[in-house]
């Protein structure tokens, strides 16, 4: 479609445009996004912050303020609030010792939490992994007796609270039991854990499975795996190797996720992967500073190895 908004900025338009499919389910309000994108600076990571960081801190106060005495209203508040400190921080992980990351991540989470509070059958989880725990939630369906579920969750980028609006919310009501949660490297077990991605996602599914199927509600013969962004490249391999899994689905289907960085560079693939695994590389490391500096998609993504 026409860009609306940042013309010669494609980054920016995109993430504009995901905020505004937020809406559907309550995520985003359309005149909300569309007044805060056009007071951002296009290109100005700072300024894109600032705008969503202060749409969401006026909308959670405003949440705050009526809690008591209007909690659907509040809810409502409290989930564009979520969405909008999700927007805020998206763009500087470049630098992952911001200190603007972590205060807008566990804003977006607490409002979140307030937000489903308010919704029936919706519980926060905790899966057991490896030492550690996978952070979630389980989306029940109404009604008695086993039925299917969806395990789903996010890519590079997106959290298991953005689930909510990308088909957790949607499953529920047509029937679904439906299982968010975030893995290794995606943002609970990177903000909490310190756990980095991991390509056999087989062994990060596993433990989500053996938690689900001990629940008695749910159907072990119809189970289902959403994988959205690079989880569609995550997603089917998971699901080649566990047979529990009945169906997959990858949204979209990545098949080459590293292409983003090395469209960029002169060299074929063999190369660029001799060249990064090299202790140094000046040239290497001048290429992707100059790409940094004048691509948005590569600015964007963090310089630290896990983050």
């Amino acid at each position: 479609m026409k860009q609306l908004l940042f013309e010669d900025d494609p980054q920016f338009w995109f993430e504009t445009l995901r905020v505004f499919g937020h809406a559907s389910y309550g995520g985003s309000d359309f005149g909300e996004v569309a007044a805060t994108a056009s007071r951002i600076k296009p290109g100005d990571y700072d300024s894109w912050h600032d705008e969503w960081l202060a749409a969401a801190e006026r909308l959670a106060a405003e949440a705050d303020r009526v809690a008591a005495v209007h909690p659907i209203s509040a809810r409502d508040a409290y989930l564009r609030a979520s969405t909008y400190y999700r927007s805020a921080e998206f763009f500087l992980h470049g630098n992952p010792a911001d200190s603007r990351i972590a205060y807008a991540y566990d804003r977006s989470v607490e409002c979140f939490h307030r937000a489903i509070e308010g919704f029936a059958g919706v519980e926060r989880v905790e899966i057991p992994y490896e030492g550690h725990v996978l952070r979630g939630y389980f989306y029940r369906a109404p009604g008695t007796g086993r039925r299917p579920i969806l395990l789903a969750h996010n890519g590079f980028d997106g959290s298991a609270e953005e689930v909510h609006f990308f088909g957790a919310a949607g499953g529920q009501e047509r029937g679904y039991h439906v299982l968010a949660f975030d893995g290794p490297g995606q943002p609970s077990a990177i903000h909490r854990d310190g756990l980095v991605f991991r390509p056999d996602w087989e062994h990060v599914v596993g433990p989500v499975l053996d938690f689900v199927l001990a629940d008695p509600g749910v159907d072990p013969d119809k189970v289902a795996l959403l994988g959205i962004s690079l989880g569609g490249m995550l997603a089917p391999r998971a699901a080649a190797f566990d047979s529990r899994i009945k169906a997959v689905v990858a949204v979209d289907g990545v098949f080459d996720a590293g292409s983003a960085v090395t469209a960029f560079l002169p060299w074929d693939r063999a190369e660029i992967e001799r060249r990064a695994n090299a202790v140094e590389d000046e040239e290497l490391d001048k290429l992707l500073a100059a790409g940094r500096a004048a691509s948005p998609t590569l600015r964007w993504p963090p310089t630290t190895a896990g983050t």
